[in-house]
């Protein structure tokens, strides 16, 4: 259906960051479309793994994340429903002395950072965990991390910005994007026709192209995480397990079922589509099996996989753009974003109004990995560029 929208906002990509940014602009009064090319939340954010977690991100995510950290217990008044938001602890495994040694640098770094760490060794975390198995050399617990259902909290912040008065375009891809005297022309869908103040791209894996258009070009490339879903159980793992150094995590709901992941998916011949492998599957049930003995005799009864855009540096992409007034990139937040996208909605909102925000975000600015290069070749530190801000 052929329209024209006079809008303040135009936000491309319906994922949690892009769907909470819309809500939190239309609390504050501004004009906004919020375009996907398929279901809000149906990608990344709706089918990662469900962790709410600060720890083991850098030390720089942590400002944004610790905001994040305060939305978290608030849902149920701010997008009408909780998420099965669930405040467990989440506890990362260390399986040699060695990773024990990472996880106690990490402590030491974060240590006045509000993440309140504790250092489990071996046999406190056998008598404390009595269901882990194996010979792990320790953990570090952040009690206040949790996890919570990605399917139901990305599709409800679509609709709470839907009932706020956002305009949610579905199956409505953006196919161009100018800048234009006062702002920005969009074309989307069959004929939709958007001018818009302020551009925000929040494409996820699909963002490179619209960052590439205006002349910032970023590494950006696909990652397929693959997740397993277990049968029933009685309720026996009572925190979010990680593992430092990757490879397997694992969670249980209320109803008993366990989400478990640590391996990647593969493409399908349409890259914006994955699926699981066989022996990926099988490689993540055989490592949770060999830690939670409770898991050894369980049936696999749901496997899934999903496409997320990761950074060169494991960093997002949360900035004003350095060529073009009044757009603003987020994207890139490389398989960790769950938890910190209500927190990127908030930091969203207020560069739009204010064009700057009261959580530092320096290190996600856009053009980083091209002060890197022009450093390099120069032999000497790149002056900053400074930033556009919003009108």
């Amino acid at each position: 259906m052929s329209q024209t929208l006079l809008r303040d906002v135009a936000i491309i990509g319906g994922g949690l960051v892009g769907s909470s940014a819309a809500l939190a602009l239309r609390r504050m009064g501004f004009s906004v479309v919020l375009l996907d090319k398929g279901f809000c939340g149906a990608q990344a954010s709706g089918v990662n793994y469900g962790g709410v977690r600060r720890q083991g991100r850098p030390p720089e995510q942590i400002a944004l994340s610790q905001r994040a950290h305060a939305i978290w217990p608030r849902l149920r008044e701010i997008i009408g429903i909780d998420g099965e938001f669930v405040r467990s602890g989440h506890l990362k495994l260390a399986r040699t002395e060695v990773e024990m040694a990472s996880l106690e640098a990490y402590a030491a770094r974060v240590a006045e950072l509000g993440l309140d760490l504790e250092l489990i060794g071996s046999n406190q975390l056998r008598e404390r965990f009595p269901w882990i198995a194996g010979n792990v050399a320790g953990a570090s617990l952040c009690p206040g991390d949790g996890h919570a259902n990605p399917r139901l909290v990305s599709a409800a912040f679509a609709h709470a910005a839907r009932l706020a008065g956002v305009d949610v375009l579905e199956h409505t891809p953006v196919s161009h994007v100018e800048k234009a005297p006062g702002g920005f022309y969009l074309t989307a869908g069959s004929g939709t026709q958007i001018k818009a103040r302020f551009v925000i791209n929040s494409a996820g894996a699909w963002a490179g192209p619209f960052a590439e258009a205006f002349g910032e070009p970023v590494p950006l490339n696909r990652i397929y995480p693959s997740m397993i879903v277990t049968e029933p159980l009685n309720v026996f793992m009572d925190v979010n397990i990680g593992a430092e150094g990757g490879g397997i995590y694992a969670r249980q709901v209320e109803r008993g079922n366990c989400i478990v992941g640590g391996m990647r998916g593969e493409p399908l011949a349409d890259s914006d589509f994955s699926r699981p492998t066989g022996p990926g599957a099988v490689t993540i049930m055989n490592r949770a099996a060999a830690l939670f003995p409770a898991l050894r005799s369980a049936y696999a009864i749901r496997f899934w996989s999903g496409t997320e855009g990761e950074m060169a540096d494991r960093n997002p992409v949360i900035s004003f753009s350095r060529t073009t007034p009044n757009l603003v990139h987020a994207f890139g937040f490389s398989g960790a974003g769950f938890q910190i996208a209500p927190g990127v909605g908030e930091v969203l909102a207020e560069l739009v109004r204010d064009g700057e925000s009261r959580t530092p975000i320096q290190a996600f600015a856009i053009d980083r990995f091209t002060r890197t290069v022009q450093s390099s070749r120069a032999g000497s530190v790149a002056e900053p560029i400074k930033r556009e801000t919003a009108q």
